[in-house]
């Protein structure tokens, strides 16, 4: 094997199976306040709206470099979803100014007057691309999907594409 397809076969297998580069990398990143603001639903005409969030992760992993994240999602047809999970953020660059963030969150979803997903307990799986400055700020892009992975009757899913600004906060003494 050559060592552009070694290579190819590593960057798979940390955006596969979590590895992180270095947990060095890690410590001591600070908390984020995560605004971010896209599409809802972006591949079905019917139910496509504004989505805006709010979330908050935490900097410091709490298991090797699993991140803790908390935030809320409303549309422009009303809908919402509370919710909490983790992400893994995995740095690339000489200065680490790269961050892959794949995430999984678990919660409450109500659908409004936009897209009934089937249940109320809704599951979002995601990844962002973000770019962190030397503040530890980002602007990334994240594309998620979310569904009821069959809770429901039904399980319709939708899927997000939105733009991310995330700003360093120190609310528990980072």
């Amino acid at each position: 094997m050559n060592a552009n397809r070694v290579a190819v076969w590593l960057f798979f297998g940390v955006l596969t199976f979590g590895i992180a580069p270095g947990k060095a990398a890690a410590q001591g990143d600070s908390d984020l306040l995560t605004l971010s603001a896209g599409i809802f639903d972006f591949g079905r005409e019917e139910f496509r709206a504004g989505e805006f969030r709010l979330e908050y992760r935490m900097g410091d992993p709490i298991l090797w470099f699993v991140k803790p994240m908390a935030g809320m999602m409303t549309t422009t047809e009303g809908s919402f979803y509370g919710y909490g999970g983790f992400g893994i953020d995995l740095y690339f660059g000489r200065a680490k100014s790269i961050v892959i963030t794949p995430s999984f969150n678990v919660g409450y979803y109500a659908y409004g007057d936009g897209k009934d997903l089937g249940n109320e307990v809704e599951f979002r799986s995601g990844i962002e691309a973000a770019y962190r400055f030397k503040n530890h700020s980002r602007v990334g892009f994240a594309i998620q999907h979310m569904s009821n992975a069959g809770l429901g009757v039904k399980n319709p899913g939708e899927e997000s594409m939105v733009f991310t600004y995330s700003h360093p906060v120190n609310f528990f003494g980072n």
